[in-house]
């Protein structure tokens, strides 16, 4: 895949991750510098989940959140849409249950969870709109949403020195610590490419969740967008 525009096809998406499973969690690590895993710890704070809560985590990868997540207690559901990352998320974590499934259609009832979570994920989704709809359906009344998700840093200088980092830094590290450094090409693009935060807290509210809010990390490469399923089961 050599553009990261909207409109994906799910089959090369998946192949791509399917191809950089095996080395991806290290991967990621090098390039986010170690803060990958700060991003980890606050979406898992964000969620606020006690012991017994259902959780899922949607594009879960490997399942390095999903891991996280359970260490809470939660019960945890880790879907991802790549045979790759499913095989070696249930070698790494035998304890958690792993779904191979697409964000837009999810295999699972209505208000068959207390949480809903997606880290790095949704911008891979063909139709983000649809994907959320389905969190909504999904999400048990009052179930709690949190997206972990790369966006635009508001201020000017960082926003600069963050996109020379996408685009000359990154490819060099991804030629060697990636066995597929084109798939980094794609990530480059894809986070390019990505909506700002206000509109992405409006795509949220616009499928139906209430309490929108966003939180920036890390000087807003990362923001935080958290949503509340409505109680009483209203769409």
């Amino acid at each position: 895949m050599t553009s990261a525009d909207l409109g994906k096809d799910p089959r090369e998406v998946a192949a791509m991750f399917d191809d950089v499973a095996p080395g991806y969690d290290r991967t990621n690590a090098i390039l986010s510098v170690g803060a990958s895993a700060l991003w980890r710890t606050a979406t898992v704070r964000a969620l606020n989940v006690n012991a017994g809560d259902r959780v899922l985590d949607i594009a879960a990868g490997t399942g390095t959140s999903s891991a996280a997540i359970a260490r809470t207690g939660a019960r945890v559901t880790a879907l991802d849409f790549s045979a790759g990352m499913v095989a070696v998320g249930r070698i790494k974590h035998p304890d958690i249950t792993f779904v191979e499934g697409n964000a837009e259609a999810l295999p699972f009832d209505d208000a068959s969870f207390d949480a809903v979570t997606i880290s790095f994920g949704l911008r891979n989704v063909n139709d983000p709109h649809k994907a959320l709809a389905e969190m909504r359906r999904v999400l048990a009344p009052g179930g709690r949403l949190v997206i972990c998700e790369f966006t635009t840093p508001p201020n000017g200088f960082v926003r600069g020195a963050y996109n020379l980092y996408l685009a000359r830094v990154m490819p060099s590290v991804a030629r060697v610590a990636s066995s597929n450094p084109a798939a980094y090409d794609y990530l480059m693009e894809s986070i390019r490419d990505w909506p700002n935060q206000a509109t992405l807290a409006s795509w949220v509210r616009d499928a139906g969740f209430t309490d929108v809010g966003y939180r920036n990390l890390t000087a807003g490469v990362v923001a935080l967008h958290r949503g509340t399923a409505p109680r009483g089961g209203a769409r």
